[in-house]
């Protein structure tokens, strides 16, 4: 076979799926290890952290640059990273690009890791969401406008909480 037949089989051949996390949007699992794995690195869990203190207003490259002490070469690559695994959105402002941190994907991240707790008893995942509670002073469903990434697939609700 001569090198232009064997790329362009190459090119026809249907792409074998990946095992990197987060490659697969219909898997909760893989957007589990992915947003996992993005807040798994220093940098990256510095500014989602940021993101999130700045949210809803989000801030610039350069300004998330010069607060977590990232170059911006770098910086690009995880703030990528951070989009891919559904923890943060971008949008252009003017001549620059602001990010914010993606709550809603936060929110599936967090409603996945915590959807077998308990074996269906709420009541013993209590103290968690009653951890989770006072954490943020904004109301409930503050940022329905801007779920934006929502998956109805991957939408898990929860039940009530239980006034105190």
């Amino acid at each position: 076979m001569e090198a232009d037949d064997l790329i362009s089989a190459l090119a026809a051949a249907p792409p074998t799926p990946s095992h990197l996390p987060g490659d697969d949007a219909d898997d909760p699992s893989a957007r589990a290890l992915a947003g996992l794995a993005a807040l798994g690195q220093p940098i990256r869990l510095a500014v989602f952290r940021l993101l999130v203190r700045q949210e809803p207003d989000g801030l610039a490259a350069g300004a998330i640059a010069a607060a977590v002490g990232a170059p911006h070469n770098s910086l690009s690559t995880h703030l990528a990273i951070l989009a891919r695994a559904g923890l943060v959105s971008a949008t252009r402002s003017g001549r620059s690009i602001v990010y914010r941190a993606d709550l809603a994907g936060m929110r599936r991240l967090v409603a996945f890791l915590l959807a077998d707790c308990c074996g269906g008893r709420p009541e013993v995942c209590g103290p968690i969401t009653d951890l989770l509670a006072p954490s943020c002073d904004c109301p409930p469903g503050g940022d329905k406008d801007r779920d934006t990434h929502s998956d109805p697939k991957s939408a898990l609700t929860t039940p009530p909480r239980t006034p105190r």
